[in-house]
């Protein structure tokens, strides 16, 4: 067969927990994606300048990773791990569904910064899950949970792109600005661009010929999208028995406990097996006394996804502006199908790594996708005029990019047998770096130029192949301790069986004489 027989006798015993965690990450794909397509709308609902709506952005982007950092709090228990996802998935519903309320960019920041904290939430909390239930096994269940992300980000501008107003809102200033809004607006919402006039707007925003925005009715259908996927978490908190109502209920205690089968017998708390907040983790008693091997493989795995996320989120933010702008000159309706390819890309990429992550260990799978980054971003460089390959080029880039998360991932568990805080520092890692890589790439391309975009990305993606260099280095440097640690145990023990061999002859010799 395909796949083992093992793997696929532990997929069904634990089937109900996987396709839940599924289920959620969808959501955070879902609610990732939406800002894009509507901004502009949403700039006329709260009557705001198209900088102050920016901000909203970089409030998700924060408080997702505010999330991510504390997530491992909640994961002390079953109960709390999958209550914490309801109440994440339950509050991505609601801020859907709030959403058309906010008339003002406070309350909306507001708004977005819930659900970003929610969706960092998710985040940790669904890798860890995974993670501590397949181990070793991990990979390619992780490569599945993460094209659920992709799958989301692009339902959601589906279902807002008929609801959009094709007219914007604003003082009319001149042809510079209007042509500034025509550029975000594409790129934004990631489609076609049609044209677009702009009137003055008093209260509700108001379209081309004095129709209201209906734009509202797509946050209400991914709110009522979204509603199955909290269902579905209270569906297995009831099947896993952990209310008091549920048949045969066992004592919560003991549910918690016994909640997975590989956890069986484990009286170790989250804490102990790494998998704690970034901030638990820091003062865990029980990663005194290891070696600095052990602390690098975080930090070199933290710094190839620092890197890597930060060109996912960098490229996805301005291949528009780059290709509109020489020395592409692309017309403004062909460039806005870049960042709909990039992220068609991308989610292709993670289901196709689901088997490939069955037959290829998770390192080897990293070595190509970094090298396929670098080498991608090196021809678009060079082809630089080439509208065909930039095309061509956007696809493979999504492509390598997409399954680098959950390898990195299941490879840094694996080499730290499941101790320490992999999981935690890489998702908050990866945050960081889509969060700052945004904000550095938009200043220098200000300043420098549309040219300094590729050269940006060139930049940072042989830092990453340099970080996973350093993190193959402090691998093999983690084995041999490792190795030499069981050495010396089993010397010990020889040792420790001979002296009680020669004890017990002395007296068996005592004895006799």
């Amino acid at each position: 067969m395909f796949i083992e027989e093992r793997i696929l006798t532990l997929f069904k015993n634990n089937a109900h927990h996987t396709l839940t965690y599924w289920s959620v990450f969808f959501s955070f794909g879902l609610c990732i994606a939406f800002l894009g397509p509507t901004i502009l709308d949403l700039q006329c609902q709260t009557s705001s300048t198209l900088s102050e709506i920016t901000w909203v952005f970089f409030a998700q982007q924060f408080c997702l990773l505010i999330g991510s950092s504390i997530a491992g709090v909640f994961k002390k228990t079953l109960f709390s791990a999958l209550s914490t996802l309801f109440v994440s998935a339950v509050v991505i519903s609601v801020v859907f569904a709030i959403i058309p309320l906010c008339n003002n960019v406070l309350l909306l920041a507001i708004a977005m910064a819930v659900s970003g904290l929610a969706m960092g939430l998710i985040d940790t909390i669904a890798n860890i899950q995974l993670v501590t239930i397949y181990q070793k096994d991990s990979a390619m269940f992780l490569q599945a949970l993460h094209f659920f992300i992709g799958f989301g980000a692009l339902v959601s501008p589906l279902i807002a792109d008929p609801f959009l107003s094709e007219s914007g809102c604003g003082n009319h200033t001149g042809n510079a600005t209007v042509a500034m809004i025509h550029h975000h607006r594409n790129m934004l919402r990631n489609s076609p661009m049609a044209s677009h006039s702009f009137n003055e707007s008093i209260g509700a925003p108001e379209g081309p010929h004095g129709e209201e925005s209906i734009v509202h009715y797509a946050f209400w259908i991914m709110s009522i999208i979204n509603l199955p996927v909290p269902l579905a978490v209270l569906f297995l908190m009831y099947r896993e028995r952990l209310f008091p109502c549920s048949p045969s209920s066992p004592s919560l205690m003991d549910k918690d406990e016994l909640a997975l089968e590989h956890q069986q017998g484990d009286t170790e708390t989250p804490e102990a097996g790494g998998h704690g907040s970034i901030f638990s983790c820091c003062q865990n008693d029980n990663l005194r006394g290891l070696p600095v091997s052990f602390f690098m493989i975080h930090i070199m795995g933290g710094l190839v996804l620092f890197m890597t996320d930060g060109i996912v989120g960098a490229y996805a933010g301005f291949v528009y502006t780059y290709a509109v702008e020489p020395p592409m000159s692309l017309p403004h309706k062909t460039a806005g199908y870049l960042a709909s390819i990039f992220w068609a890309a991308i989610t292709v990429g993670r289901l196709v790594s689901i088997p490939l992550n069955y037959r290829f260990k998770p390192v080897k799978l990293l070595l190509v996708n970094l090298v396929g980054v670098i080498v991608t971003v090196l021809m678009l460089l060079i082809f630089n005029t080439n509208n065909i390959f930039l095309f061509v080029g956007t696809g493979f880039c999504g492509l390598f990019l997409s399954s680098i998360f959950p390898c990195m991932l299941a490879f840094t568990e694996d080499v730290l047998d499941y101790q320490g805080c992999a999981t935690t520092v890489l998702v908050t890692s990866a945050g960081m770096g889509e969060m700052v890589m945004t904000l550095l790439v938009g200043m220098i391309i200000e300043s420098k130029g549309s040219y300094s975009f590729l050269v940006i990305g060139l930049v940072v993606a042989c830092l990453g192949f340099m970080a996973f260099l350093g993190l193959m280095f402090f691998n093999r440097m983690h084995r041999n301790y490792l190795t030499g640690t069981a050495k010396k145990s089993a010397m010990v023990e020889v040792e420790v069986a001979r002296q009680n061999g020669a004890a017990g002859a002395e007296q068996r010799g005592a004895e006799g004489s």
